[in-house]
């Protein structure tokens, strides 16, 4: 029994270790019970343990029929889950985003040039459809972050995207943006994008996102300001019906 209890916390020590290190980062999504088991070595019920302390300890959060997410780790705390704004997210997108562009364009292979063209026809097929974006379009970005072949910069775009899927104030402002951005323009700025880096070009594919994010800012703005349009109504509603004389 006591090397059982001694294996799990084994576990919680190196999961948390990974965290803080930021292998794991905040906002992301933890492997499955069955990959952490093949990894660490162990059964999935010593998984489970470990799991359930890291829960107590307020290290991950547990969310049914979803999975086991990341809350914090040395550099961020809880607090920045909760007091980020989706504007914010989106500006540091742009600044490093713009600037992987411009490193993929320089650095991309031609079975990576391949794999961007795909996601861009994914992205085109879903408009054209007029469905909800899928994940054509993190699978567009997460292709050029890596196409930099700096890992850094890959791994922080992906945490980017967990912060924007798994936070829910900002998974709510970029479903707005969804909606008010104009479909049209979204496939030609991917295509912009992706022309730049295909022909090597720097300077274009650095402007081609950040012409992209300049679209995305606008439409949150649009989005934000229906959003203060439709409280102020509802304000006054409640006045009128509050002071009403019968």
């Amino acid at each position: 029994m006591a090397n059982k209890k001694r294996l799990y916390l084994t576990v919680f020590n190196k999961i948390s270790t990974l965290i803080r290190e930021g292998e794991f980062p905040v906002g992301s999504r933890l492997p499955t019970e069955r990959e952490l088991a093949e990894r660490f070595e162990v059964s999935r019920p010593t998984i489970r343990e470990a799991i359930i302390a890291l829960e107590a300890k307020e290290e991950v959060t547990v969310k049914p029929s979803s999975g086991v997410y990341v809350l914090g780790n040395n550099l961020i705390n809880d607090d920045f889950s909760h007091e980020i704004s989706a504007f914010e997210l989106l500006e540091a997108r742009v600044l490093l985003e713009g600037e992987a562009a411009a490193l993929a364009a320089r650095m991309i292979q031609p079975d990576e040039v391949k794999e961007l063209e795909k996601a861009l026809r994914k992205i085109e097929l879903e408009d054209v459809k007029d469905t909800s974006p899928s994940g054509a379009d993190r699978q567009f970005h997460t292709i050029i972050a890596q196409a930099t072949h700096n890992r850094v910069i890959g791994k922080q775009i992906s945490f980017l995207w967990d912060l924007q899927e798994n936070l829910g104030h900002i998974n709510k402002a970029h479903n707005a943006v969804c909606i008010e951005e104009d479909r049209r323009k979204r496939i030609d700025d991917h295509a912009a994008i992706y022309q730049a880096i295909a022909n090597g070009d720097a300077g274009k594919a650095r402007i081609a996102m950040r012409e992209h994010f300049s679209d995305l800012l606008e439409a949150m703005h649009a989005a934000s300001e229906q959003e203060a349009v439709e409280a102020a109504k509802k304000k006054v509603s409640r006045m009128r019906e509050r002071f009403k004389i019968a």
